[in-house]
């Protein structure tokens, strides 16, 4: 298990989550534009709970096995962050003990979340 907080984030810490298990949350505020986090981990090829897919410069995909504190973002259809490769930005001002979501992907699309009805 990883620690509740880590280098890599610093700000965010692991909480029960109401979305789904574990979450990331805020324990300082970020604003919009905010860099809240490097996604660390183990480079890897194959899929998994906790793998991040940054595509790369040259098009090609390649995968990360969290290990750090941002392994635990739960997916929501109004994110409050999103990744640009490994790195995670605010793309909404973010408070003390706000849980840090971002979009999985279109392939989550259908899938309901807690904050948001289709």
């Amino acid at each position: 298990m990883t620690n509740s907080t880590d280098d890599s984030a610093i700000g965010v810490e692991c909480r029960p989550s109401a979305i789904h298990g574990k979450g990331a949350f805020a324990t300082h505020a970020f604003l919009v534009g905010d860099h809240v986090g490097v996604y660390v981990g183990e480079p890897t090829n194959d899929d998994g709970m906790h793998v991040l897919w940054i595509e790369t410069d040259d098009g090609t995909w390649r995968g990360i096995d969290g290990t750090g504190v941002l392994r635990w973002l739960n997916h929501s259809k109004n994110p409050n962050v999103e990744f640009d490769g490994p790195d995670l930005l605010a793309i909404a001002a973010i408070n003390p003990g706000d849980e840090l979501t971002f979009h999985y992907g279109e392939e989550w699309e259908n899938l309901g979340d807690s904050d948001e009805e289709e």
